[in-house]
């Protein structure tokens, strides 16, 4: 508080300064109850609008900058009177929800936002009245603005029969005649989109042929059924240099993802059940690297040859879980390969252990690695591999030597049953702690193989959908087809895009062609076109 003192109060008597003082003293309290009053009704005002904003969802930006108002005003920090930042006035407040009432109306529901599908061909119409008599050259133009309404056509499958008419002439001595475009096979009526079409269909979104079928026929196509598995036999035939190709780029990668799912095969040969129906294994192989995979089918073997076989000469790390054909591959026989554990497989299972204290201590702690990786991101914010490698080879040993401990506490419980799932999870644990540990020695790897489960998928859907494949030849041609198909998808590529301008560049090659010239027709290459 100051107190203003003038000339004139050294003429006046002790009594009078004392009762000027208290003169000027109640002015300024009577000024100070003021502000609080003026301050208390724009805490209510402010109250009101931060419920009323709440209610409208609106940004919580706009929120603080209002309690920000509020801050200032209630510290003292300005005496002035003017609206504190964020606050509108009463005529603007009106004005605005006037606004979104008029917004609310015409869009006719319920306030909710719209997608535009600004990506989507558009066509635009002028709407005039219909009305009898009316004349536009008479009429007067309301508003330049006119009110705009939105309707989304579904055009169903479309096929079209292309004749040509092949003439031919003679000039000079030679037979000149016109050229069709090329068929997606030799001597074949169907072109590289409706293989394309039919393929996508089947690998991408599992519809059996016979549904298949079914779908064209209601789109006004008779395609018989053995035709239809006519066209994806010649599809893998006309395909199998590009798989090829793709096996080769995927094995030249430094760090792959194994697993292998199942998949129900016709057979001659009746089983116990008088079925000829029997199991057959595709192993799926991903270059994480690369961004591509293939799937291997050899007659559905799930046998541990198969897969060392294939990936016997290979140079790099291979994550997979702990199946015994995969542990093979990281013996003293194949030193180039560095395999890591999936430690999502490790921890499922103790979560199958159910309540029991000690699993759950154990998921609690491999939960804590997660929770350490996913606080960086290698290429977010600058985040390199070796960043990523410093990051674990600090939070990673302490957490793995609690795991190590509680592991050899349960392995350490004689009370323990041996056929028991805690008992089963320990050494299961203790046969992978190897490659767990590998897990950390890179700063590119993931802690687990999730990556190819999740497109092991679209076997399991295919697999509910069709049943089964009707041979091992059929299982055959769908590897090569599903190679093809997932690997356009980790690379977010359109396959039916894809599969339509592989088929034209590559309907008049050589069978013999080099994969080098497949090369140059992989998914990663067609992103960039």
């Amino acid at each position: 508080m100051y107190v203003i003192v003038f000339p004139y109060l050294y003429t006046m008597t002790n009594k009078e300064i004392i009762e000027l003082l208290k003169e000027q003293i109640q002015a300024s309290n009577k000024r100070e109850a003021e502000l609080l009053a003026r301050i208390n009704e724009l805490t209510q005002e402010i109250a009101s609008l931060k419920e009323a904003l709440l209610k409208k969802g609106e940004s919580l930006g706009r929120q603080q900058r209002i309690a920000k108002g509020l801050a200032k005003l209630v510290s003292c920090q300005s005496e002035k009177q003017d609206m504190p930042a964020g606050i509108i006035s009463d005529d603007e407040q009106e004005r605005k929800e006037r606004e979104r009432a008029a917004a609310r109306k015409e869009r006719g529901n319920n306030g909710a936002k719209r997608d535009m599908h600004y990506e989507m061909e558009t066509v635009e119409h002028d709407v005039y009245p219909e009305d009898e008599g009316f004349d536009r050259q008479k009429a007067r133009l309301l508003s330049e603005k006119q009110r705009i309404s939105i309707r989304y056509e579904f055009v169903p499958m479309r096929f079209i029969k292309h004749v040509y008419r092949i003439h031919v002439y003679t000039q000079e001595g030679c037979i000149l005649e016109g050229k069709t475009p090329p068929s997606a096979f030799f001597n074949s009526s169907y072109d590289a989109s409706f293989v394309a079409g039919l393929l996508e269909l089947r690998y991408l979104h599992s519809m059996p042929v016979e549904r298949i079928v079914s779908y064209f026929s209601h789109h006004g196509f008779n395609l018989h059924k053995p035709t239809a598995h006519k066209l994806i036999t010649r599809a893998s035939e006309t395909l199998e240099n590009l798989y090829s190709a793709i096996r080769k780029q995927v094995l030249s990668d430094d760090y792959l993802e194994c697993d292998e799912t199942y998949y129900r095969i016709l057979v001659p040969e009746k089983n116990a059940k008088g079925k000829g129906v029997k199991k057959g294994y595709l192993w799926t192989i991903v270059g994480m690297k690369s961004r591509m995979m293939y799937v291997l089918y050899e007659d559905g073997s799930r046998s541990t040859g198969v897969i060392v076989d294939e990936l016997a000469g290979y140079k790099g790390t291979l994550q997979s879980d702990g199946y015994t054909a995969y542990r093979t591959l990281q013996g003293e026989e194949y030193p180039s390969i560095e395999r890591i554990a999936c430690l999502q497989h490790v921890k499922r299972k103790f979560i199958d252990c159910g309540e029991d204290p000690q699993a759950k201590m154990m998921v609690s702690l491999m939960n804590g690695l997660y929770m350490k990786e996913h606080k960086h991101k290698v290429g977010k914010d600058g985040w390199t591999i070796e960043d990523n490698l410093r990051h674990r080879e600090e939070y990673s040993p302490p957490i793995l030597e609690n795991i190590k401990e509680e592991l050899q506490k349960i392995r350490n419980d004689s009370s323990l049953p041996p056929s028991s799932e805690l008992a089963a999870a320990a050494v299961y644990m203790e046969n992978e702690w190897k490659a767990i540990e590998g897990i950390f020695k890179r700063g590119d790897t993931e802690l687990d193989n999730n990556k190819v489960e999740r497109y092991n998928r679209y076997f399991s859907i295919s697999r509910r959908n069709s049943l089964f494949f009707g041979s091992h030849a059929g299982a055959g041609r769908a590897a090569i087809l599903y190679t093809i198909a997932l690997s356009c998808k980790m690379h977010e590529v359109d396959f039916f895009e894809y599969l339509k301008s592989v088929l034209e560049k590559t309907a008049e090659w050589q069978p013999n062609s080099p994969l080098e010239k497949y090369r140059e027709l992989l998914p990663d290459k067609f992103k960039d076109k």
